[in-house]
């Protein structure tokens, strides 16, 4: 299945596409925020693909003016055709704006889903803002990730774990990607196209 995650950069996806073979057949978009709303409904639309989401820490404008045909899955495990999916929204607290958490309130969060990862048995995507802590992290307050989601990552093991956040440009893409364990973490700053394959290990 054919995966296009996005993060922080307005990408010209949409004129890539007529003449971009890659960009053809996403099944589904994954947006892990700080993007414009209307954005994120035009590219559900071009690509005639759902589109999931959480919102970043620059996303407050979403209360009022959320995306159009798009789906919020913060604080949810969601499933997608074979596929399990949770999303957590924001970034670490550092100046008390909406959209910030504290270490413990997001470690409630997740302790809050512990039935619905229960029942799925397994974990293929986590789409976050917020890196985990000390992957692909900063050491300012704001660009800090959470060590609840390193916990998330031992504990349920999911396939990827997809965030933004952290503002960079790669003209490599293994440089986006580091490995823990069976998890890849990857920062999709941009956007980053990849392949999941049907099936858990």
């Amino acid at each position: 299945m054919k995966i296009l995650a996005i993060s922080d950069f307005v990408e010209p996806l949409h004129c890539d596409l007529p003449g971009n073979s890659a960009l053809s057949d996403v099944r589904l978009i994954v947006s892990c925020g700080d993007l414009p709303p209307d954005y994120l409904s035009s590219l559900s639309k071009t690509f005639d693909a759902p589109l999931y989401y959480i919102r970043g820490n620059h996303d407050i404008r979403y209360a009022s003016s959320p995306p159009n045909s798009c789906i919020n899955i913060h604080a949810q495990v969601v499933p997608f055709a074979e596929l399990t999916i949770l999303g957590l929204e924001g970034s670490r607290w550092y100046n008390g704006r909406p959209l910030q958490y504290t270490e413990a309130q997001m470690r409630q969060t997740i302790r809050y889903l512990r039935p619905q990862l229960r029942r799925y048995r397994h974990l293929d995507l986590v789409v976050a803002h917020a890196p985990p802590r000390h992957i692909h992290d900063a050491e300012d307050p704001c660009h800090r990730g959470f060590q609840s989601y390193r916990r998330l990552i031992d504990r349920y093991r999911p396939r990827y774990f997809l965030h933004g956040h952290i503002h960079r440009r790669f003209t490599d893409p293994s440089g986006r990607i580091t490995q823990i364990g069976r998890t890849r973490v990857i920062n999709c700053s941009g956007y980053y196209l990849f392949e999941l394959e049907k099936g858990h290990e």
